[in-house]
């Protein structure tokens, strides 16, 4: 999809819209979360230093051969769950949600849905 499409345009808008007002620690990362047609991603992301801290997806391993059981809200679920617990594992708890230009509803919300069951914070 090109980048003058106006849906993508829209979205980049409402990306740098938010933002300007959230930014990552080493302390409370952002929690980015991007979704294509097949796949969603997840990543806490510490802005300071800018990097990657924590990433999990519906292409990792842990989800290879699952199917899409549930469809594809239930495979978000899962990938919150992994990605909190993958923080567990580096010591953060706390985290900024970025929803990526999305709105709040379907993947989006199931993902952080399934960050805060496994006990991520934010």
């Amino acid at each position: 999809m090109a980048k003058t499409n106006p849906k993508v345009v829209a979205r980049l808008k409402r990306i740098k819209r938010i933002r300007k007002k959230i930014s990552g620690t080493s302390d409370c990362p952002r929690l980015r979360v991007f979704k294509s047609a097949k796949h969603i991603y997840g990543q806490l992301i510490d802005d300071v230093a800018g990097h990657t801290l924590v990433a999990a997806s519906t292409l990792d391993k842990d989800f290879q051969g699952t199917g899409t059981e549930g469809g594809k809200k239930a495979l978000a679920q899962k990938v919150g769950l992994v990605l909190a617990g993958k923080a567990k594992q580096q010591g953060i708890e706390r985290a900024v949600f970025d929803r990526g230009g999305f709105l709040y509803h379907g993947r989006i919300k199931s993902l952080s849905d399934g960050a805060r069951e496994g006990g991520l914070k934010f």
